[in-house]
């Protein structure tokens, strides 16, 4: 199997749409007459863990936690990045959840800005802001473990980049 990606016991991990894990251990299973090897992730935020059979790997996008490189794209981004949004509700909405499925964070960092942008000519409906809240946890919790650093830290690093462009991070909207 060329080309598919092999993690090893502690590794920083994003399951997309899950947000970020790390591989907790490497376990065999005999199905008939099949050896199948599964991944043990635990999901940060949530401490769910979930199981990923190699050969799955692919399929649902896991991935390595970005590196520095890419953290700097995706700043360079949020500060100068241009990206147009759909002015049709549905389309818009189509379009931003296929951005976030791809698991990319820079995707998820276009979704990020694009409906901040909206939100300076109206109010989001109910389910953008929720994909606006996604998309902000998605960012912060990963470029937090990629940096190694707090979650604050990585919010005011992303306020600053946001601010260049006179677009405020959004606020966590508490469900209560």
């Amino acid at each position: 199997m060329n080309g598919q990606l092999s993690f090893q016991i502690g590794d920083k991990v994003v399951y997309p749409n899950h947000g970020v894990g790390i591989i907790e251990q490497i376990s065999s299973r005999t199905i008939g007459p099949i050896v199948q090897k599964f991944y043990l992730l635990k999901i940060k935020a949530s401490s769910l863990k979930v199981e990923v059979p190699f050969n799955n790997v692919g399929n649902v996008g896991l991935r390595p936690v970005v590196k520095n490189g890419e953290v700097i794209k995706i700043l360079n981004f949020l500060t100068e990045g241009d990206c147009d949004s759909n002015t049709d509700w549905k389309d818009r909405f189509k379009e931003n959840s296929d951005k976030m499925r791809t698991g990319s964070l820079l995707e998820v960092a276009v979704v990020l800005k694009s409906l901040l942008l909206l939100t300076k000519s109206k109010p989001l409906s109910f389910r953008e802001k929720k994909m606006l809240d996604r998309a902000r946890y998605l960012l912060v919790t990963e470029l937090a473990m990629a940096k190694n650093t707090e979650e604050a830290e990585v919010e005011d690093m992303l306020t600053k980049a946001l601010a260049k462009c006179k677009l405020k991070f959004p606020e966590v909207t508490a469900d209560a």
